[in-house]
């Protein structure tokens, strides 16, 4: 494999893992929610179950998605991998999708820890509390974008 081959596939398979760690920390709370109060009741449900399946849902995504991600760009023609890299580096709108997901799992990450301090461990706090902000952040990014705060459009460079 070349440099530029395998740099293409690393950076390629980074940027999945990251997706796949958002959207699934984002789908996570919900379906969480959905069995605790159906399957098992009220009672069942805690703050430390809450945090521990977002966090646990993020991990399984980035695995997931990261094995996926390498086992598709992999196999893909270096000319094909080459401008989806090109295309994903000027992708404005994931940009802006990943920061606002970064602010979110930064800040939501230390206000649950100070919360939520004795209801839950300190790695479900710390870890869950990030899968949270994460996806507050995500869902402040599809806010804006659908009530009209778009991110600007780039041009993407020719690839020579």
């Amino acid at each position: 494999m070349t440099t530029s081959r395998s740099a293409d596939t690393e950076y390629l398979v980074r940027n999945a893992m990251t997706t796949g760690y958002h959207v699934s920390s984002l789908l996570a709370t919900p379906f969480y929610l959905l069995y605790a109060f159906s399957a098992r009741g009220r009672g069942s449900f805690s703050i430390n179950r809450l945090l521990r399946a977002t966090w646990v849902g993020g991990l399984g995504g980035t695995v997931a998605s990261g094995g996926f991600a390498y086992a598709w760009y992999n196999t893909c023609h270096e000319d094909l991998l080459r401008s989806k890299r090109i295309n994903v580096v000027y992708d404005i709108d994931r940009v802006r999708a990943e920061d606002h997901a970064i602010i979110g799992l930064v800040i939501t990450s230390v206000l649950t820890t100070g919360i939520f301090w004795k209801r839950a461990g300190v790695v479900n706090l710390v870890l869950g509390g990030a899968g949270l902000g994460s996806s507050i952040g995500l869902l402040t990014h599809y806010g804006r974008s659908f009530l009209g705060d778009p991110p600007e459009k780039v041009n993407v460079p020719p690839i020579i």
